[in-house]
């Protein structure tokens, strides 16, 4: 018997809009961190790369994983002290970058620079995610290191061709 993986690309897509996350907020990021290296990138170039990214199963299955985990921990449903640390987006837990691994390591050790540079400056979609979560709105512990991944990945995928 055969067995054929699901691309769950559409759940993602619908997924991360459900959180505030349209794929034009990351193809932003893309275009952005290429900048000096291909000035004249276009929308629909940044927009490929991130769509190729999302179908990838590492990256669908810690994407559904980590915004799992920000409702459960939003809906008062992951045990403390556990949901204090995630709520809280404590500054020791690092389980949400160990998570973009899954994202990061497809398109190899450029990913993990483009990350880190992200994750420092949280520009566009990303500092919007992490500033709802730290003015009390949603949790959004994993979410905004999901998309960061997202985005260096693309970057990286593009930086590879």
């Amino acid at each position: 018997m055969l067995f054929t993986e699901r691309d769950y690309y559409e759940d993602i897509v619908v997924l991360l809009a459900a959180h505030g996350v349209q794929l034009a907020d990351i193809a932003v990021l893309v275009q952005a961190g290429q900048a000096e290296f291909i000035p004249d990138m276009t929308d629909e170039v940044a927009l490929d790369s991130v769509q190729h990214v999302l179908h990838k199963t590492e990256v669908q299955d810690a994407i559904m994983t980590g915004i799992a985990l920000d409702d459960l921990a939003e809906a008062g449903q992951i045990p403390e002290p556990l949901a204090s640390r995630i709520t809280s987006d404590h500054k020791t837990y690092g389980i949400d970058e160990n998570m973009v691994m899954a994202i990061l390591g497809v398109y190899g050790t450029i990913s993990w620079t483009n990350f880190g540079y992200l994750d420092r400056t949280k520009p566009g979609i990303i500092g919007k995610l992490n500033d709802e979560q730290h003015q009390g709105g949603r949790v959004n512990t994993f979410i905004d290191d999901l998309v960061a991944a997202v985005a260096a990945a693309a970057e990286a995928r593009i930086a590879h061709d």
